[in-house]
């Protein structure tokens, strides 16, 4: 062990150089570093995991094997375990204890930007396979849970296993606190009731379990860009009332649910009586952002309208237009919110979500 501190950064492929320039700010600075994966160094003993808008999971490092055979591998995870647990007991003033973790979370970084080839980040068939490995052999000795890759509840302290590549292994742990920290790779765990009639689906309800807004059954939502309807069909799956804004046609299966109501139009060329009522509001569009703000503000800023939070997905296009946020950030904050949160969430391509609160 040494004074200095280390951390194991995970984002999607595309994001390293953003993840580099946030955890510099807070006194971190590059060790390693793959296309979606960046281990950093900060001089400081116990130094706070570093944060930004392109971090995906952020863990201290315990360390690294490099190696063909898993019996070393996991060799090499006792070791570090050990190591661990004697030094967090010495500087408890106590000796070392067994069972340290209540989670086990294994996953591969991202092998291909979202959405190439179909890529979608999270557990896959290997890191689900090391991950049985890894508990049938240190289950016993070092973790409370019954399985590996558990949602963490709040306060638990997590084990952590990034698979770089099958023969490269880093182990880190962090303390789950919000929801991204308490699932597995920060990828939402969810099993839709019904085939999902688009990749927004999923877009949706990360984005409504991050922000931590309390939307509740009836509430009326409205979503500008709504076709062809998969985060519809998540705020229908929530009992929500929705109104659907958008030239293009729905699928079906929203177009036809009771709770559904589609404007086919553009939400600038309707009268703002048109969101009475509304509660919250969600945006994705494949308009340019600056003009999708214009639209925003215009209906929120509307005495007719009285929303409690948006969340907006805004494209940046491009890594190297992240100064695109902050104009961002600056054109929300004349809207006078209660907070403003931004994430490139996990399921996000080039794009971030900003969650929007006003009372």
């Amino acid at each position: 062990m040494t004074d200095a501190s280390f951390a194991i950064l995970t984002c999607a492929c595309g994001a390293e150089h953003a993840v580099k320039s946030s955890m510099a700010e807070s006194g971190w600075r590059l060790a390693f570093s793959r296309p979606g994966f960046v281990t950093a160094k900060n001089d400081q003993p116990n130094a706070p995991l570093p944060e930004g808008i392109f971090i995906r999971t952020a863990a201290h490092s315990l360390g690294q094997s490099r190696n063909q055979m898993a019996i070393s591998h996991l060799d090499a995870l006792r070791e570090s375990l050990v190591a661990f647990s004697a030094a967090t007991s010495s500087a408890a003033g106590a000796r070392p204890r067994g069972k340290v973790f209540d989670e086990l979370h294994v996953w591969s970084k991202d092998r291909a930007p979202i959405g190439r080839f179909d890529f979608e980040p999270g557990v896959d068939e290997i890191s689900r396979a090391v991950a049985d490995e890894v508990f049938a052999a240190i289950g016993d000795d070092w973790l409370r849970c019954d399985a590996p890759n558990r949602i963490a509840e709040p306060g638990s302290r997590v084990l952590d296993i990034v698979l770089v590549d099958p023969s490269h292994w880093f182990f880190g742990t962090h303390q789950a606190q919000t929801w991204p920290t308490r699932w597995p790779a920060a990828v939402q765990p969810i099993s839709p009731r019904y085939e999902p009639i688009s990749r927004a689906y999923y877009k949706a309800a990360e984005a409504i379990a991050w922000s931590g807004f309390p939307m509740q059954p009836g509430d009326l939502v409205v979503e500008i860009g709504s076709a062809p309807g998969g985060a519809c069909g998540r705020l229908l799956e929530l009992g929500m009332q929705v109104i659907g804004v958008d030239p293009a046609e729905m699928d079906p299966r929203v177009a036809k649910h009771p709770k559904f109501r589609h404007l086919r139009a553009r939400a600038g060329d309707l009268p703002r009586k048109t969101f009475r009522g509304a509660k919250w509001m969600l945006v994705d569009s494949n308009v340019r952002p600056e003009k999708t703000l214009v639209t925003v503000e215009n209906i929120v800023a509307n005495a007719r309208t009285d929303f409690r939070g948006l969340l907006l997905t805004m494209k940046i296009g491009d890594y190297d237009a992240l100064d695109l946020i902050q104009q961002w950030r600056s054109t929300i904050e004349r809207w006078n919110p209660v907070s403003m949160d931004v994430r490139q969430l996990a399921r996000n391509r080039v794009e971030v979500c900003f969650a929007v609160r006003f009372r």
